[in-house]
């Protein structure tokens, strides 16, 4: 699984992938905060950095298709969460709200996520770093990532385990209370590796600093 998760396309050798992370960063940044500062009554100017972002993912030779698979997994919370505005108004306004949320937050996965596959994430954690970024943060994010996939592994042991001990067709209650019962187990499996993990790096010197080599 690693590699496939996050920064699938992190390892190419196109333009985009060739530039320093730094700048890429710089330019991820910028983009954002363009969209984030300008009125929704600009959408030349939205739809300029729209095109600017998808530009930079046709370089980066990012597929379609996985552009398409993560908008369907980031849309439907995104459009829930803009029309919530036009519902608390009964539907009578709040339309130019709901429409900023949607574009701004458009634009800025878009860019986020060009940033992402086109930088591995240790270099892009190195440079942020370097940027200004808190060395707790930066660390909190170095092993999330590392980690997650130790999780999503754990988790397919446990699914697999649980499917080999049911027989028969459960209700929709039966699946309910398993799969809590299943986060729950996920999560004390989790906190307990927490803390061996934290017990095993504080024996080899663990100090609460990452080291990068650049």
């Amino acid at each position: 699984m690693p590699g496939d998760f996050l920064d699938r396309y992190s390892l190419g050798n196109t333009v985009c992938h060739r530039l320093p992370p730094t700048l890429k960063i710089v330019l991820a940044a910028a983009v954002i905060a363009g969209c984030a500062l300008l009125p929704v009554a600009y959408w030349p100017a939205h739809g300029c950095l729209a095109c600017l972002v998808f530009v930079g993912l046709s370089l980066a030779e990012i597929p379609l298709s996985y552009l398409v698979h993560r908008l369907a997994l980031f849309l439907p919370l995104v459009l829930v969460t803009a029309l919530s505005v036009p519902l608390s108004r009964g539907f009578a306004g709040g339309w130019e709200i709901a429409a900023t949320v949607v574009i701004r937050s458009l634009v800025a996965f878009l860019a986020a996520l060009w940033l992402v596959s086109t930088t591995p994430f240790d270099r892009l954690l190195a440079a942020m770093s370097r940027l200004g970024m808190p060395r707790l943060f930066s660390a909190l994010l170095a092993f999330t990532y590392r980690y997650i996939y130790v999780l999503f592994d754990e988790l397919a042991r446990m699914k697999t385990a649980q499917r080999a001990r049911t027989f028969g067709k459960r209700s929709a209650w039966q699946r309910w209370t398993a799969t809590t019962r299943l986060v729950g187990l996920l999560l004390i499996r989790a906190l307990n590796r927490a803390v061996r993990i934290h017990g095993a790096m504080v024996s080899r010197g663990w100090r609460g600093d990452m080291r990068t080599l650049d």
